[in-house]
C-alpha cells in the first residue's frame, strides 16, 4: 500500500475457506427493509432516454443512455442491443467494480444478447450526484442511516438498469442475468433476492461479505475506509448489517456463479467464501488464484473468470442440474 505498509497478501487455504462459516448476524427486519426498497425503487416504469450513440459491434447497437436513477439524479448506462431487438433471446445487467466504468465491456455480450451496463449513483466521471466518486468516500456516504447509504441506491438501480433493459428487449424477459464483480458482486448479491426477473447470476470476488469478518483486517480496497470509519464512529456498524452480501446470499435462490480468491488484497477472501456459502439455491464455485492483484497472475484469472461467468450464463437449463 506504501514503503512502510506493505499490501496485505493474505493467502488462505483452500480447506479452510471451504468451511461453511455462522451466519452474520442480522438485523430483525433485513427482510422488511429490503422488500420496502424494492417495492419504493424496483417498481413501475423507469423514464430514459438515449443520449449517445456509440460505435456499433458487428453484431449490436451500442448507445449511451440515461435513466431516473432511485437516487433522485440521472444514472448513466451503456446500452448493447442486437441489430435486430427481436432477436434477443437473452438479457443481462452487468455491475462494476470500484474504478466505475466509462463504457460497455464488449467482450461480456454474445450476439443474442442484449445487456445494460449502468453506473451506480456517483461513480461516474462528469455526471452530477450527491455520492462522491471516490471508492473511499463513496463507501462511506450516507453510512449513518441505513435509508440514506450510497449502497442502498446502488442496489436500486440494478432493478431499474434491468427495466430498461426490458422495455428495450422485452423477448429477454424470461431469461435475465446479473454479473457483476468486487463492488458490483457485492450490490448484485444485495438487489437479487428481491427482483424475481433474474434468471441467473455471476459474481466475482464480491464484495461486502460477512462484515464480521471483513472488518477485521486491514486491506487496500474501500473496507479499509469503513474500518477506519468504525473506529471513530461505532455507532454505524448497526447499518452495515442491512448491507451484508452473506446476508443477502441467504435469499439468493436463482442458479449463481461464485468465482471467489484466495488471494485478495482488497477484498477478504472469507468473506468472498461467505457469499458462496451463504446462497440458498443451485450453486457454482470457480476459485480464483487471485483477486484484485497487478501483473500476469492477476491478469489470467480475471480472464478465467471472465470466461467462466460467460459459460455459466450460456448452460443449457438441464445441465445445471
Amino acid at each position: 500500500m506504501t514503503e512502510d505498509r506493505p499490501e496485505e497478501l493474505t493467502e488462505y487455504s483452500l480447506s479452510a475457506l471451504m468451511a461453511a462459516p455462522p451466519a452474520p448476524e442480522e438485523p430483525a427486519d433485513f427482510d422488511d427493509f429490503w422488500h420496502a426498497t424494492f417495492a419504493e425503487f424496483g417498481t413501475g416504469a423507469v423514464p430514459w432516454r438515449r443520449t449517445r450513440e456509440l460505435d456499433a459491434t458487428a453484431t449490436h447497437h451500442v448507445s449511451e443512455v440515461h435513466f431516473d436513477s432511485s437516487a433522485g439524479e440521472q444514472a448513466v448506462a451503456y446500452l448493447l442491443v442486437p441489430h435486430a431487438p427481436s432477436s434477443a433471446r437473452r438479457g443481462l445487467v452487468v455491475g462494476h467494480g470500484y474504478g466505475g466504468r466509462s463504457g460497455p465491456d464488449l467482450d461480456r455480450v454474445p450476439a443474442d444478447t442484449a445487456a445494460i451496463f449502468p453506473c451506480a449513483p456517483g461513480t461516474h466521471a462528469g455526471t452530477p450526484s450527491r455520492f462522491p466518486s471516490p471508492p473511499d468516500e463513496h463507501v462511506l456516504a450516507g453510512i449513518a442511516h441505513r435509508d440514506t447509504y450510497s449502497h442502498r441506491f446502488a442496489a436500486a438501480d440494478i432493478w431499474r438498469a434491468a427495466t430498461v433493459l426490458l422495455e428495450i428487449a422485452p423477448s429477454a424477459s424470461d431469461t435475465l442475468d446479473f454479473s457483476g464483480g468486487s463492488f458490483g458482486g457485492g450490490i448484485g448479491a444485495m438487489a437479487l433476492p428481491w427482483d424475481a426477473r433474474f434468471r441467473r447470476a455471476v459474481l466475482d470476488v464480491p464484495s461486502f461479505g460477512d462484515h464480521g469478518v471483513r472488518l477485521t483486517r486491514p486491506c487496500t480496497g474501500s473496507g479499509e475506509a469503513v474500518r477506519l470509519h468504525l473506529r471513530a464512529h461505532p455507532q454505524v456498524r448497526p447499518v452495515l448489517g442491512y448491507y451484508d452480501a452473506a446476508s443477502a446470499a441467504r435469499r439468493v435462490r436463482i442458479p449463481t456463479l461464485v468465482s471467489a480468491a484466495v488471494l485478495d488484497p482488497a477484498v477478504d477472501p472469507r468473506g468472498q467464501f461467505a457469499v458462496y456459502h451463504a446462497l440458498a439455491g443451485p450453486r457454482r464455485l470457480s476459485v480464483r488464484a487471485a483477486g484484485h492483484l497487478d501483473g500476469a497472475t492477476g491478469l489470467l484469472s480475471d480472464r478465467l473468470a471472465l470466461q467462466d461467468g460467460i459459460d455459466f450464463l450460456a448452460l443449457p437449463d438441464e445441465r445445471l442440474a
